[in-house]
């Protein structure tokens, strides 16, 4: 394992570049950041499709069961920190970095109030009301442009997708074969810029890990990408690209030590990007005893994590506040157990660290095969 955190590269080939670049390329433009797929220049219509889940490490050791993805062009870029659906999520559809959109992780201290980012709920409840999507990340997706957007159906009246997919054009699938329909629909009536997602892979990742299962789900979603190029018109290119990677934990699940939770009032983040918010006047006293951690993780102070611009060169005060005082970042196998941070079923595979699996991502792009 490398000893040092990968870090985005938010000036460079990172997830939250492709929408400028690729919204700018369906005006014409044939300039290009160089690390794009050449293919994508001079594009007429666009197709973003973006696979949760699915790292580069994942990709390149799987290609065999992924032989369409892995033959297209392009090469790996890195994700936002942390890398988690949430925020990598709306770094994609804002082109904005972290600090700047303020989801800074699946669960975020907002004043005090824990909320899920996804489920926008917290041990309170529901959140919408008292922390309105809008007011947390009003920046409009896609430039301000009115997107079409292919996600599932359910999805479509989440806070989470008003708070990062404001201002788009919804468009729903029921089952995954729906997709490919939808955006072949959506091109068909000339549609210069076509966002679509599926989140099966990190679900079935998250549930059951590495396997049969997920080996099942990527030979899927390599025929979906199939039939996308398939249904390409002339002129027009797929996007591929993802918001993590994966590493496979199991059931290496650790409790951060005694003398850490007793200087804690609580947790925030997630089991691999672990914040620990201290009790007051006792900041110093928990970053010494987190490095008991330092074995299988990177321990890092608020005033780390800020100074290198792990989130972004620049954060407001305000977004400032929704960090702890240090996080335990897995740099091994394992995650960090928050009594407070559950769900249906134990997670198989994890993310939201700074390893390579985790920070590497595809962005390859193709036409009609």
């Amino acid at each position: 394992m490398d000893t040092n955190p990968i870090l985005p590269d938010y000036s460079g080939a990172n997830v939250g570049a492709i929408v400028p670049g690729l919204l700018g390329g369906t005006a014409g433009r044939t300039s290009l950041p160089a690390w794009f797929p050449q293919c994508v220049t001079g594009a007429n219509q666009v197709v973003l499709f973006v696979v949760d889940g699915l790292g580069w490490d994942q990709l390149q050791r799987w290609a065999e069961i992924a032989p369409t993805i892995a033959a297209m062009e392009g090469g790996p870029i890195t994700t936002v920190a942390p890398s988690t659906t949430a925020t990598a999520l709306t770094s994609i559809a804002t082109g904005l970095t972290p600090a700047e959109h303020g989801i800074l992780g699946y669960r975020v201290d907002l004043g005090g109030e824990v909320v899920n980012m996804l489920r926008w709920s917290s041990s309170k409840g529901d959140a919408r009301h008292r922390v309105p999507p809008r007011d947390l990340q009003p920046q409009r997706a896609f430039l301000g442009t009115s997107v079409p957007v292919v996600s599932k159906a359910d999805l479509q009246n989440s806070a989470f997708t008003e708070a990062h997919l404001y201002g788009v054009r919804h468009h729903g699938w029921r089952v995954p074969s729906n997709l490919a329909v939808e955006v072949q629909g959506l091109l068909e009536r000339g549609e210069r810029f076509v966002y679509a997602y599926y989140d099966g892979l990190d679900k079935v990742a998250h549930e059951f890990g590495f396997g049969p299962f997920y080996d099942a789900e990527l030979r899927t979603i390599d025929r979906m990408v199939g039939d996308l190029l398939d249904l390409l018109p002339s002129g027009a290119v797929l996007c591929v690209t993802a918001d993590h990677g994966q590493v496979h934990v199991g059931d290496r699940v650790l409790a951060p030590c005694a003398s850490a939770l007793a200087l804690t009032r609580h947790q925030s983040g997630e089991g691999r990007f672990r914040w620990l918010h201290a009790r007051p006047g006792s900041a110093a006293a928990l970053v010494e005893a987190c490095a008991a951690h330092q074995d299988v993780a990177w321990v890092a102070p608020r005033e780390r994590v800020l100074d290198e611009g792990w989130f972004g060169p620049y954060m407001s005060t305000a977004v400032s506040k929704r960090l702890g005082d240090v996080a335990l970042v897995a740099r091994e196998d394992v995650s960090f157990e928050d009594p407070a941070d559950s769900g249906p079923f134990v997670l198989v595979c994890r993310h939201g660290s700074l390893t390579p699996a985790e920070m590497y991502v595809p962005f390859v792009a193709g036409s009609r095969r």
